[in-house]
């Protein structure tokens, strides 16, 4: 097998936490670093801080939600964060859960989908250069950026028709939790039926990975960084179509789990991580650190440093 991007995703309390992390995680030799925007720091803005800070890592939002945020406003700090990190940087979007966006925003969460597609085409109007008029149905922009960039777009993706979105409008989809075999047997095909004359997005993987965690640390890391997934409804029909159809009960299953939380010992994460990759034909993987122990911080950095030693 070709040798893959394996990336991480760090999910900690604070700005200066964060930026910490990315750049221990490029003295590591880490391929990558995705960061998310929820109840935590801010994804765009702890990469601005990061891309001067850095030098040869690569950076890249997973996700930007697009109801919160005009798209004009994401095209003028994805074009800065690309003068900072010049061909360095990835702009992940994504329009994220009704229950996010309606329970901690107060935003209508109204055809997701057509939402994308329409937030996707005005960032990247935007990023060439030119002027652009654009009155669709959610949007009216009349601008132009004098700082054009050529940042690669990706979308989320969980379900089909997203995938197929992906290959359509984006250069690469990111999955989130998806299951080895759900994107081999859902993602993978809808992506090459959605894009035009055999262009198909790159596929991004992602799970979950904890490195020496007994039992009852496993247990403390689902409680902390994976319970309130399987109460979202988008999360829940992805894993009843990967043959978790317990996911409807609205809680973790031990198959979901061991699905996309890869833990034990170096060497078993190592064969886990081996496949995942091979099961599931993607691209690059992310990898999100879910640090067992007391000592977290020693925990993240031994963790990045095995990924930074992985070749897989």
């Amino acid at each position: 097998m070709a040798p893959k991007k394996i990336s991480v995703a760090l999910h900690l309390r604070d700005a200066a936490a964060m930026l910490a992390g990315i750049q221990a995680a490029e003295a590591a030799g880490v391929a990558g670093v995705w960061v998310t925007t929820g109840a935590g720091p801010d994804g765009l803005t702890i990469l601005a801080a990061a891309a001067p800070a850095t030098h040869s890592i690569q950076l890249g939002t997973a996700i930007v939600p697009t109801y919160p945020r005009h798209p004009l406003v994401t095209a003028q700090q994805a074009a800065d964060l690309y003068a900072l990190a010049p061909g360095r940087f990835t702009l992940g979007l994504g329009p994220s859960h009704n229950s996010i966006m309606q329970g901690r925003y107060g935003l209508t969460y109204e055809r997701p989908l057509t939402h994308l597609r329409e937030y996707v085409g005005v960032v990247q109007a935007l990023l060439t250069g030119t002027q652009v008029d654009h009155d669709g149905a959610q949007y009216r922009v009349h601008a132009k950026l004098f700082n054009a960039a050529p940042v690669p777009v990706y979308i989320s993706a969980l379900r089909a028709k997203s995938f197929a979105l992906a290959s359509a409008i984006a250069e690469g989809a990111i999955s989130w939790l998806c299951a080895a075999r759900y994107l081999r047997d859902v993602a993978l095909p809808a992506l090459e039926t959605g894009g035009q004359n055999g262009r198909r997005a790159r596929l991004v993987g992602h799970a979950f990975l904890a490195l020496d965690a007994d039992a009852q640390g496993l247990e403390k890391g689902v409680q902390e960084f994976l319970v309130h997934y399987p109460k979202l409804a988008n999360y829940q029909e992805m894993f009843a179509a990967a043959g978790f159809p317990e996911a409807r009960r609205g809680d973790w299953s031990q198959p979901m789990l061991d699905a996309v939380l890869l833990h034990g010992d170096e060497a078993a994460c190592e064969k886990k991580v081996v496949e995942f990759l091979r099961v599931s034909g993607c691209d690059e993987l992310i990898l999100s650190l879910m640090p067992p122990g007391e000592n977290k911080a020693e925990s993240i950095n031994r963790a990045l440093r095995w990924v930074g030693m992985l070749n897989v």
